[in-house]
């Protein structure tokens, strides 16, 4: 999509891993039945006070330091007047004046062209209750209901400057923002934990919309480029692009009008008189600092460096970071580009079409370093090696169990020419066919050898010995 005069800025919402809420004890396991962790602070009753969950605080700094922001020395929170249902209290408890962190960036690449994106805060945030439109959605719905359950669960809120001018530069910039999240250990993307953004987008210097409520990197960029067609053609018809809110639908990819815009100062902010202001000392801060562990970028150079590794490739290993630190022990045992190669292509492939993640295949590094070193002493198939980790990925096992119950070593010798017989005897056409030069019946002929050893037999020297076989 072209620029076309095109300006977006994000507002990502991250719910953080904690074990409890932002202002009280409640769990933040919402798996539960609906209203089954709530108490008076996060119900928003009359006479109750929060208190401030400080591993929030640490994950706000740690997240601000990974973005390269700068920490205020005093935090402050804010009360923001909404009359919502999904915050019955009235108002959300956010951050204002006093956010963690300021003035930030993030280089974000897309193909060979590297852009930095201006973080303009990172701040703290309650997530409201969880409203469930039944029988349609916001605009539609024939009635509503609100789980309360999702009440005070702490997220930061990472707000950019209006630097993107394509909808794929927003989809990269939320994929490595994730991808940081989870290597900080504040984010897990194999939870039930959300990330979602709010986009403001205006076209030609027309006025800003907003679209609330974007799930996942996929969503964004559907959403902006729908958006972005739809100012578009209101312009071609010499309409009038309105400053409002919009909602996106993800089940029919379209945005809908929700309500016209409202402004900063709509929303009454006043500093919240329950909560005192936390100071945050160079200490704290180099304390937080020291516990950052090395992120995807600086890891991706260090293997290419250290280990000769392409650029493609060391991509793709730093995508998990649990798969990047099984990597890193298994090439102190096997072959660096063929333990890469084979993490990145078989394994992932195989990941892939499993929609699993490699920490939710839940596989022992132990499991993938017996597999390698059948690969290594060419004890296996690469067709064999493939079938044992889709096996393995399917349902987790101890692959040298499976290798011992199904037979999955490579054929020898004496096995392998007794199959290539009996492939040549019972093929006389095939056979025929190859003599008179046609390649196709010696493919033919090997894939019948593959077919009838199970995947055993390698292909390379199942077509040099049926070669000789059929030229004595």
């Amino acid at each position: 999509m072209n620029d076309d005069g095109i300006k977006i800025g994000l507002e990502t919402h991250i719910q953080l891993d904690t074990e409890s809420k932002l202002f009280c004890g409640c769990s933040t396991d919402i798996s539960d039945g609906p209203n089954s962790h709530t108490c008076e602070t996060c119900l928003g009753m009359p006479g109750s006070k929060p208190r401030t969950n400080g591993k929030v605080i640490e994950y706000a700094i740690k997240a601000s330091l990974a973005l390269n922001c700068d920490i205020n020395d005093m935090v402050r929170f804010s009360r923001k007047t909404y009359f919502y249902p999904d915050m019955s209290k009235n108002f959300q408890i956010t951050q204002h004046e006093i956010p963690v962190g300021e003035d930030g960036e993030l280089k974000t690449r897309l193909g060979n062209h590297e852009k930095k994106i201006r973080i303009k805060r990172l701040h703290i945030e309650e997530d409201p209750a969880r409203i469930i439109h039944k029988g349609g959605d916001i605009t539609s719905s024939d009635y509503t209901l609100i789980d309360y359950n999702r009440a005070g669960i702490p997220l930061i809120e990472i707000v950019t400057k209006p630097d993107f001018r394509t909808p794929e530069e927003a989809r990269r910039f939320l994929q490595k923002l994730t991808k940081i999240m989870e290597y900080l250990g504040i984010y897990d993307p194999s939870s039930d934990l959300s990330i979602k953004s709010d986009a403001n987008i205006s076209i030609e210097g027309g006025e800003r919309v907003e679209v609330k409520n974007i799930t996942g990197t996929r969503g964004i960029e559907k959403a902006l480029k729908y958006e972005i067609t739809r100012q578009k053609n209101l312009k071609k018809r010499g309409r009038n692009i309105e400053r409002e809110t919009r909602a996106y639908n993800s089940s029919q990819e379209i945005t809908r009008s929700m309500r016209q815009k409202e402004s900063e100062a709509g929303y009454g902010y006043i500093l919240e008189p329950d909560l005192t202001k936390l100071e945050v000392t160079e200490e704290k801060i180099e304390e937080i600092e020291s516990d950052i562990p090395e992120l995807p970028d600086k890891k991706r150079l260090r293997f290419m460096e250290e280990h000769g590794l392409k650029k493609e490739i060391a991509e793709s290993l730093v995508t998990e970071k649990e798969l990047a630190d099984d990597f890193e022990k298994l090439v102190k045992k096997h072959d660096t580009v063929l333990t890469a190669n084979w993490m990145t292509k078989e394994l992932k492939k195989t990941l892939n079409y499993n929609d699993l993640t490699y920490k939710q295949a839940d596989l022992e590094s132990e499991w993938l370093s017996y597999i390698i070193n059948l690969l290594e002493q060419n004890e296996i198939t690469g067709r064999n090696a493939e079938k044992l980790v889709r096996r393995i990925v399917e349902k987790p096992e101890d692959p040298s169990v499976i290798v011992e119950k199904e037979d999955m070593l490579k054929a020898d010798g004496s096995e392998l020419e007794d199959i290539i017989m009996e492939v040549i005897d019972s093929n006389d056409e095939a056979v025929n066919d190859f003599k008179k030069g046609e390649e196709g019946a010696l493919n033919f002929l090997v894939g019948q050898v593959m077919k009838k050893s199970g995947g055993k037999a390698d292909p390379r020297e199942s077509r040099r010995m049926i070669i000789k076989k059929i030229e004595k």
